[in-house]
């Protein structure tokens, strides 16, 4: 029978009659197949199936992993919705806790600590106390992880059952696997803990840097991640220890390289040679670049931390910006990203590379796409002042293909390049004029508006122009009003006798024929403005013509104390919607720099997260005498 055949929807009857067969079954393999059908149509929320629980609980009792594997999971998904029938699993599932084999008590330990109901939780603290001690690794390391589903669920009862001593003696643990699952389970439990705070000092630290090498990538992964406890009390110290993770970067996999990358700015914050911090971060290049080769998803995560740490360290690609060129295949989220960090990227030694590229982008197929690459050479155009001919330029070449969504963007960042360069590029408002009819997007138009209005001096047919965009005053949305309205009075200001007919008939809509406040405070605002200027044209002027605020790209980077936040994200949620962790997951600490005589005097204003209890790594691994790698 194949996989597909288990998912037709079956009736608990028919089932029943296959479980409980008096029939030979040799292997138990009718009853095997009738249990993956169970668990199939549990999987598709086929409620009829609860009905087996009876028959299901039987079934543990047999001899067969693959069996007891089976109803583990219908066990799992059932007894939180029928409290009343899980209680008679749990007898069985804590037989199963002493069976002789390490699969089963693991197995069983897994399902009777996902199970969070209260007489489960009861039921599990002193068996979760034994198999901590247990002789098999493997069932160290799920007690481990058991603890921490346990804390989650009843708190108050695993601290007064001391469970997490249990835990710490793990840390020194034979075991590297057994080691990190520990750490991860004290972790877990801390980062959610308002009373509780990991801290791991240099010498078990050292030790766990030591054992990273004989890990896996999820054990490596707990590992890297409870460094973040680590506080260098010396800049030395916390360069020793970043050189020694460095080797991590040329891992296979992503999130052990994002792991490392996140330890290491960490502790740059400790180290006090500026040389060396540069040294550390350079190494970031070619495993970041060497992410991007991976699946798309992969590239994705990667991308978005290198656009974070790019905002600190820009450098450190500088001279691989070919790598982030999009490929015809990319997903629109990829390309997207791509753009960002070209942006970033983008310095008076590669500008034309780049013109080049985006240039080529605005020929896509895909028009939100086109419409970044458009709008990047705009910002681009601001960024770089050298650069902006050549932006404009490559721009007047784009309008010039009279594609619609092209010309919109385009006239929409060039109203930003005249902020940027006002009295400068004048020329080129000859060509926008000429493509007016392409313009039906309230953004486009309204940027079209601030042109004409701030440039009516110059433009000679400036009032016809004005008065087209009129016709339709009332049908327009609030934004182009708001900019017909600002540019008809900048008209009359400085053009009165083309200007006065308009500005009578648009102030006249602005404050009797519209219910829109914002609209008619402004109305109100500019008849009062030049009634009460009439003898006085140059008050008016300098309210109305006034300079402009700088415009500038610099208000698109994320402050400083966010990006420091976020650095100690690297590799989490957090560092792809770059926000900080306290936002994603309720309940989740935020992670804070703790003060230390290392950390360097600009670092030193962030707030300390104020006092915990320490339960300290250090005191964990002296236990007993023991030592981390001693057998």
């Amino acid at each position: 029978m194949s996989d597909a055949k288990f998912f037709a929807k079956g009736k608990a009857a028919e089932l029943r009659l296959e479980l409980t067969s008096d029939k030979k079954d040799k292997n138990y393999v009718r009853r095997k197949t009738a249990l993956k059908r169970v668990v199939a149509n549990m999987t598709m929320n086929n409620n009829e199936m609860i009905q087996l629980f009876p028959d299901v609980l039987d079934c543990i009792k047999l001899d067969s992993l693959e069996i007891k594997k089976m109803c583990f999971l219908y066990l799992i998904n059932y007894c939180r919705l029928k409290p009343d029938l899980a209680n008679k699993a749990l007898p069985v599932l804590l037989d199963d806790l002493r069976d002789r084999s390490p699969l089963v008590r693991a197995l069983s330990l897994r399902t009777v600590s996902c199970i969070s109901l209260p007489a489960f939780n009861e039921a599990l603290v002193d068996p979760l106390g034994r198999l901590l001690r247990d002789p098999d690794p493997y069932v160290r390391k799920t007690a481990a992880f058991g603890v921490a589903k346990l804390w989650a669920s009843d708190a108050s009862l695993v601290e007064k059952s001391g469970l997490i001593e249990g835990v710490n003696q793990l840390l020194v643990d034979s075991n590297p696997t057994v080691v990190s699952a520990g750490l991860a389970a004290l972790t877990d439990i801390t980062d959610k803990s308002e009373g509780m705070k990991l801290a791991i000092g240099y010498q078990d630290a050292s030790k766990l840097v030591q054992i990273l090498g004989d890990c896996n990538e999820w054990s490596q992964t707990y590992i890297l991640s409870a460094l973040m406890a680590y506080t260098p009390q010396d800049p030395a110290e916390a360069l020793l220890m970043a050189e020694r993770l460095s080797p991590r970067l040329q891992h296979s996999n992503a999130s052990v390289v994002l792991g490392t990358i996140r330890v290491i700015l960490y502790l740059t914050h400790y180290i006090s040679d500026d040389s060396a911090i540069q040294g550390l971060v350079k190494r970031f290049g070619p495993p970041l670049v060497t992410l991007l080769s991976k699946p798309h998803e992969i590239q994705y995560v990667a991308l978005r931390n290198c656009f974070l740490i790019l905002q600190q360290y820009p450098q450190i690609l500088q001279n691989d910006i070919k790598v982030f060129f999009c490929k015809y295949n990319d997903p629109i989220y990829i390309k997207v990203t791509k753009l960002e960090i070209i942006f970033l990227l983008a310095s008076e030694h590669n500008i034309k590379e780049i013109l080049r590229e985006l240039k080529e982008y605005a020929s896509e197929i895909d028009v939100q796409f086109v419409r970044k690459a458009v709008r990047a050479i705009g910002k681009l155009a601001i960024k770089i002042d050298s650069a902006a001919r050549d932006c404009i330029d490559t721009l007047l070449d784009l309008v010039a293909t009279r594609v619609s969504y092209i010309v919109q963007e385009a006239t929409v960042v060039i109203r930003n390049i005249f902020r940027k360069y006002p009295n400068k590029y004048e020329s080129i408002i000859s060509v926008l004029c000429k493509n007016l009819d392409s313009l039906d997007e309230p953004e486009a138009k309204a940027a079209m508006v601030w042109i004409i209005g701030q440039y009516a001096d110059r433009i000679e047919n400036s009032d016809e122009l004005l008065d087209e965009f009129l016709f339709t005053f009332k049908e327009e949305t609030i934004e182009v009003q708001l900019a017909l309205l600002t540019a008809t009075v900048k008209l009359f200001i400085q053009r009165p006798a083309k200007g006065q007919e308009l500005v009578l008939q648009v102030l006249k809509w602005s404050t009797e024929e519209t219910d829109n406040p914002d609209l008619r405070d402004r109305g109100y605002m500019y008849w009062r403005l030049l009634s009460s200027a009439s003898g006085n044209a140059d008050i008016t002027r300098q309210v109305v013509m006034s300079e402009k605020p700088a415009i500038s790209v610099e208000s698109d980077k994320l402050d400083a104390r966010t990006i420091e936040e976020l650095s100690l994200n690297i590799g989490s949620l957090s560092s792809i919607y770059l926000k900080p962790v306290s936002q994603i997951f309720k309940g989740t600490k935020a992670r804070q720099l703790e003060q230390s005589p290392a950390l360097r005097r600009s670092d030193s204003n962030f707030e300390s997260p104020g006092f915990y209890p320490n339960y300290t790594a250090a005191n964990y691994f002296s236990t007993n005498g023991g030592d981390l790698l001693s057998e």
